[in-house]
């Protein structure tokens, strides 16, 4: 804690933000949905000792979510081997032992799935457990129509720019196009890669869709970020590397490797290194197991997507030409991989209790790690969450200096991509969000229920090597 900003930061206290509707509406039906999953897993275990473990956690679960919806104290996490438990619980005695509705949202949060965490670490039989991997994988099966759309795109795309056909223009257009299907993930129109010639992007930039979404993006770094990939390209520096501070996993997963792909196809990267959590992570956060799960499903796209779902309904083949370009995607990724060039790269700060503010002090190795990126990806709320310390900042505050420790000077380049799902916002045009607000007028809170739909999105650079 000492080493966050002084401005105030979002509490599960206050009626007016998304954390007082998290806690009291979001958070129980998560755990509910846990202690569910738990459930259909142990009916199915034969075991007789890893089926009574298994009904022991399930206890534990219902017993979290008693204290949650009761408003009981945050109890210190017991120890399963990990140096951050230590580090959870003396932020929790600085703090005073909260309860759980009155207490900084963005700690509470990470407590929540850091406690979730430790019933299954500190199992037997339960070890590496994941409650949301069955809701990851469902998800990405029900995205089936986009996967198909974008490999369909990708597999031009990416012979385009191997032989080095696409011009400056073509290319900043396809990296636009690129982060903003990462940013908006399966809502994103993804009929905005139809063709790769400049003169097709051209046009399709002026689509009514590409429009609409361009309107809700209320901060656009993208050209800056582009032109440090550029640059460094027409340098012919010898590492370029690009990093990508991961969000969820399933669709947002896949269409992060596509981004990866096509960084290292075009050269605007010789390595991407993707970063995910270590642990289970906020429901759909990427995990390294997530990577195989979806690795598996493209090496056989044919069996994976006509398989029957959980209600028996079986979708139809795949014909022979979705294979191959499903295929072609896995073939791309393995020979990456093998290369050195696809990088998955895990560490413990992610889940931390605190802010980015802390890494250089907390986690040092990481801090200097990034530094070696030509840019670093952080993608998703949560991580703009924990680079502006979820504090309530005026929201014309410049994003340079909301993320403090990682802003100039750091020796880091970030650039940040997220639709708003949390009251935090800054860099905003000076009356936009007061603009906002009148659209909201009425609302339930009178709080920055704008920023809390995921309609509205902001991308966000700063050149931390000058």
């Amino acid at each position: 804690m000492e080493f966050d900003p002084k401005t105030p930061v979002y509490l599960t206290s206050d009626p007016k933000s998304f954390g007082h509707k998290s806690v009291n509406d979001r958070w129980p039906v998560i755990l509910t949905g846990a202690i569910d999953d738990l459930h259909r897993t142990v009916a199915d275990v034969t075991d007789e000792e890893k089926r009574k473990e298994g009904k022991t956690i399930i206890e534990e679960l219902a017993k979290l979510k008693y204290e949650l919806q009761h408003d009981r104290q945050l109890i210190p996490l017991e120890d399963d081997g990990e140096p951050d438990i230590e580090e959870y619980n003396e932020e929790l005695e600085q703090r005073g032992n909260p309860k759980w509705h009155s207490v900084s949202w963005l700690f509470s949060e990470c407590y929540l799935y850091r406690r979730l965490a430790t019933l299954f670490t500190r199992s037997k039989h339960w070890k590496g457990y994941d409650v949301f991997a069955r809701q990851k994988m469902s998800t990405f099966k029900s995205s089936r129509p986009a996967v198909l759309e974008l490999a369909a795109r990708y597999k031009e795309l990416a012979i385009e720019a191997k032989e080095g056909k696409n011009t400056e223009e073509s290319d900043r257009l396809l990296f636009s196009e690129m982060c903003e299907i990462c940013l908006w993930g399966n809502a994103t129109d993804l009929s905005l890669l139809t063709n790769l010639t400049y003169e097709d992007i051209q046009k399709l930039q002026g689509s009514e869709a590409r429009k609409a979404a361009e309107n809700n993006i209320l901060v656009n770094d993208l050209n800056a970020a582009f032109d440090v990939l550029r640059q460094a390209r027409e340098e012919n520096k010898p590492e370029r590397r690009v990093d990508i501070v991961l969000d969820n996993a399933g669709f947002e997963l896949f269409v992060d490797l596509i981004l990866a792909g096509y960084l290292l196809s075009s050269g605007l990267a010789t390595s991407v290194v993707l970063r995910p959590k270590l642990i289970p992570w906020f429901v759909s956060d990427v995990i390294p197991r997530d990577f195989a799960d979806l690795i598996q499903a493209i090496a056989d796209p044919q069996g994976f997507y006509t398989a029957p779902d959980e209600s028996g309904n079986k979708q139809s083949p795949l014909s022979g030409k979705e294979v191959d370009e499903v295929k072609f995607l896995f073939d791309q990724w393995s020979h990456f991989h093998a290369e050195g060039k696809l990088i998955i790269r895990p560490h413990r700060f992610w889940t931390a209790g605190g802010s980015y503010w802390r890494m250089p002090h907390v986690a040092p190795d990481l801090f200097e790690d990034l530094k070696e990126a030509e840019l670093v990806l952080f993608k998703g709320d949560l991580n703009y969450r924990k680079l502006v310390n979820d504090a309530d900042w005026d929201p014309t505050t410049p994003f340079t200096t909301a993320i403090g420790p990682l802003g100039p000077h750091s020796g880091i380049r970030v650039m940040s991509f997220r639709t708003c799902k949390a009251d935090c916002v800054v860099g905003l045009p000076a009356g936009k969000d007061e603009e906002l607000r009148k659209v909201y007028e009425g609302s339930a809170t009178g709080g920055r229920e704008w920023a809390w739909s995921g309609k509205w999105a902001v991308i966000s650079f700063c050149d931390g090597k000058v």
